[in-house]
């Protein structure tokens, strides 16, 4: 038996599986596709499990209503499949307060996955919608799910955490394409790319097997290859003159965080690890013009409280400045108790004045602020935060002046997970500043998809990313997505680096997603037009 026909063998295997089989089989490549994701970045396996979407819609045909409901069902078992092992870390979250919140982790671990699944359920009901026969199926796939995590990433204040598009995030040189078509441009091209191979059991009218489109998909990673070799070579990295920047990760335990009592201990920490040396020749902070701390860094409001503030002061020599993480009291009447606050990032000179504020504009829906917040609050829920009446976002996201270097574009946290809202800008940074707490995750594999994510702002933007964690990881990435320091996870450290150069604006920061809007409705249009020509007589 040739490699062809055991090919078509297995194909037609799952092509007609029904019932539980076929929901195992869906649910199964789901899990296997995760390790195409940070950490792991095993992207050859999506050439395996995508295929193998391709014959489930296939057989899903069968069913009733042209199998628009079968191809649905099966999207929410590969979805389900994905998303469980892919956000298990979230649950490490729940153990913090664990008092409170143990109780809601199997809610949580498997509650957000079979919401976003309904996502990954809509995307295979509209391939289903647009299936042909022949190996224009795969660019209907890819076409359904690149709407479906649109949709995904924007519903309910969105979600686009291990968008597909990720799965060519690694090697670097792959990820430049996502400097023309950006995130969602990858995801179309990644669905179309690794499901090329389904077609290897269609026949040509010379009964030959259909190895076009599979040589058409691996030749375009070779171009990708090629494209991002290129642009890699023509963008080495370069600094900002006399911008030299110090990353402060202090691993520091959540219940120190959020802990009132702890501030003595917490400032203590920061301030000494801050100007510690890191080398035979450093003198600590004072080798910094620029030191960043990372977010929500106090487990208090750190401009009302004068002794803080003159520590810092202190703490920073003249030229140098301190962009922190921090709570933020909004502005009330005298004698009004706070029940809510900022997430917001200060900038503070050496004399301890705020020179610049940002708060931040996306929360995170349970732990930032709930849904429905006074009725759920009446219920007895209360976000992970327990901020009485949830954090309050921010109004608009503005280029933040740091003296001593370019402008600052700020994001707190997962705010760098969405490339619509940061991707084209009228006033262009010099940087991007991420300053987030990851240690709500643990040492799982969420940080370094965090990492994975916002590194591919970088490259879509043509801009470098500062990124502190509180618990790692903390790196510097110039504009292409090269790492030029990094501080690993669960490390207590500082992390000295020198700040690299913006570059011209990419195809991507200036119009934004509509290369990836072309690539999807030519193929919905190619569909069509194979589905109208089949039914001609």
């Amino acid at each position: 038996m040739s490699p062809f026909q055991r090919l078509k063998q297995i194909a037609l295997a799952v092509i007609l599986m029904w019932g539980w089989k076929r929901a195992l089989v869906a649910i199964a490549a789901g899990a296997l596709s995760v390790l195409a994701l940070a950490p792991f970045n095993a992207w050859p396996v999506l050439f395996v499990t995508l295929p193998v979407l391709v014959w489930l819609i296939d057989g899903a045909g069968a069913g009733r209503y042209g199998g628009v409901p079968a191809a649905a069902l099966t999207g929410y078992c590969f979805g389900l499949g994905y998303f469980v092992p892919g956000l298990y870390w979230i649950g490490y979250a729940f153990f913090v307060d664990a008092d409170v919140f143990a109780w809601l982790t199997p809610f949580a671990v498997l509650g957000l996955p079979a919401y976003l699944a309904i996502f990954t359920a809509i995307g295979f009901a509209l391939a289903r919608l647009l299936w042909t026969k022949d190996a224009a199926r795969v660019l209907a796939l890819a076409a359904g799910l690149t709407i479906s995590e649109w949709l995904r990433g924007h519903a309910l204040t969105g979600f686009p955490w291990n968008a597909f598009g990720y799965a060519l995030s690694e090697p670097l040189p792959l990820a430049q394409t996502a400097s023309l078509i950006g995130l969602w441009g990858m995801t179309f091209l990644a669905i179309a790319i690794f499901a090329s191979p389904a077609v290897l059991i269609d026949r040509t009218p010379d009964r030959r097997p259909a190895w076009r489109w599979p040589a058409a998909a691996i030749a375009l990673v070779v171009v990708m290859g090629i494209f991002g070799a290129i642009r890699l070579s023509l963008h080495p990295t370069t600094m900002v003159a006399g911008a030299k920047l110090r990353l402060m990760q202090p691993n520091l335990q959540q219940d120190a965080k959020f802990n009132y009592a702890a501030k003595a201990e917490v400032m203590k920490k920061y301030l000494a690890l801050s100007d510690r040396a890191s080398g035979p020749r450093a003198t600590g902070v004072r080798d910094a013009t620029i030191l960043i701390w990372p977010e929500s860094a106090f487990p208090f409001f750190l401009t009302r409280e004068t002794d803080a503030m003159a520590e810092i002061a202190e703490l920073l020599p003249k030229g140098t400045v301190l962009i922190t993480g921090s709570v933020r009291a909004p502005d009330m009447p005298p004698g009004k108790p706070i029940t809510r606050a900022y997430n917001s990032i200060y900038v503070i000179d050496h004399d301890g004045s705020v020179l610049a504020v940002y708060d931040k504009l996306h929360l995170v829906p349970f732990g930032e602020f709930l849904p429905f917040q006074d009725l759920m609050e009446k219920l007895g829920f209360e976000q992970l935060t327990r901020v009485r009446g949830g954090f309050i976002a921010g109004t608009v996201r503005r280029v933040l002046p740091v003296p001593g270097a370019p402008g600052a574009l700020p994001l707190i946290c997962y705010e760098a997970i969405f490339p619509d809202e940061i991707g084209t800008r009228n006033e262009r940074p010099g940087w991007i500043v991420n300053l987030t707490n990851d240690g709500w995750f643990g040492k799982s594999t969420g940080p370094y998809q965090h990492l994975e994510q916002a590194r591919m702002r970088a490259i879509e933007l043509g801009l470098p990313l500062v990124r502190s964690a509180n618990t790692g990881v903390s790196a510097v990435i110039d504009p292409v997505g090269r790492t030029t320091a990094s501080l690993g996870l669960g490390i207590e450290g500082v992390l000295d680096a020198t700040l690299p150069a913006a570059i011209a604006p990419t195809v991507y920061a200036r119009v934004g997603d509509a290369p990836a809007i072309m690539l999807v409705a030519l193929a919905v249009i190619v569909a069509l037009r194979r589905r109208s020509a089949k039914r001609k007589p």
